[in-house]
């Protein structure tokens, strides 16, 4: 299965360096194909493997413009070499889950914001053209307006929410004390190939697709009604490209909502998963997880003006293509 058959960008990437934190990570590995298939001068991912695969990092191995770092972002020597000699960054390494950071608070504030100030201080002292950087929608907390808006958000409900929400006011700093140019991307439910089903802190889309798969019954938290507006993995990509090749950061508006603009319920996405897979395994509900909120909707109209975002697939094309490479990939 092939994607990126479209570019996100219209310059020529030969001249470029690019470092991508976690790249060995669902969402980074994705960039980094994308990076290469377009002839980016340099691909570096630096990546502690903690939650992410080597084998996502097989195809690229031989390839002459890529070179894999292994290192941790909470070591700042290892943030400052990773950055030396590359025009972006975009900064993907976190430790995800709101559950995970409810039960590891601690670890995750050290990766989450302690890692991305030394990889933002390091980005600074290496002179880096752009530092783009994942937040996520987790920062509107129990705010109860929809859609969401990135000026808009309320109390936050776990600590990787406050982590996030961390990383957004040091990049607000960094670029009115030291005129950096950088842009937060807060990313909704982000889904597609090479995301693990595996662990107990996998996202709701691999799970459900591995259940249908298996002919098992997948759970669902709570009565399945809250909704969520699921985004393309190729849609988080073409964010991260557009931000990193785009122009001056704006201080006051440097963190965009990436999504599609559309919503569906838990169980709509069940149901779609186990149409397409032609499975008539039913689900089994389970008690609500704490932290969790109930609606997500996003206004992607900031980063359509921003930088020309634009997202190409939405939810039953983007399933359709990841149930495919789960197939694939069994």
């Amino acid at each position: 299965m092939s994607m990126f058959e479209k570019a996100f960008h219209n310059e020529t990437l030969s001249d470029k360096t690019f470092l991508i934190t976690g790249g060995a990570g669902f969402i980074g590995s994705n960039l980094v194909e994308y990076l290469l298939k377009y002839g980016a001068g340099k691909v570096r991912v630096l990546d502690n493997l903690l939650t992410s695969k080597m084998e996502n990092m097989a195809p690229f191995l031989s390839h002459p413009n890529f070179e894999f770092m292994e290192g941790d972002i909470r070591d700042l020597d290892a943030c400052r070499r990773a950055c030396a000699g590359m025009h972006y960054v975009s900064h993907q390494a976190a430790l995800g889950s709101v559950p995970r950071s409810l039960n590891h608070p601690l670890t995750t504030h050290d990766i989450n914001a302690t890692g991305f100030l030394h990889m933002l201080d390091s980005a600074r002292y290496e002179k880096v053209r752009h530092f783009v950087y994942a937040s996520s929608s987790s920062v509107y907390g129990d705010h109860p307006v929809l859609p969401k808006r990135e000026d808009e958000t309320g109390n936050l409900l776990s600590p990787y929410a406050v982590s996030k929400k961390t990383n957004e006011l040091y990049a607000g700093v960094f670029i009115s004390a030291y005129g950096m140019n950088i842009t937060g991307l807060r990313y909704f439910n982000v889904f597609g190939p090479k995301q693990s089903p595996d662990g107990q802190y996998a996202a709701v889309i691999p799970l459900f697709m591995n259940a249908v798969l298996n002919n098992e019954p997948p759970f669902i938290d709570g009565d399945g009604n809250q909704t969520r507006d699921f985004t393309f993995v190729e849609n988080a990509v073409q964010a991260n490209v557009r931000a990193m090749l785009s122009g001056p950061a704006d201080a006051k508006n440097h963190v965009h909502n990436i999504a599609v603009g559309e919503r569906a319920s838990v169980n709509e996405l069940y149901n779609m998963i186990a149409e397409l897979a032609g499975s008539t395994v039913k689900p089994v509900h389970r008690d609500s997880r704490a932290g969790d909120i109930r609606d997500s909707l996003a206004d992607i109209s900031r980063a359509k003006k921003a930088m020309g975002y634009e997202p190409g697939i939405f939810l039953k094309e983007g399933l359709k293509l990841t149930l495919d490479w789960f197939r694939e990939n069994r």
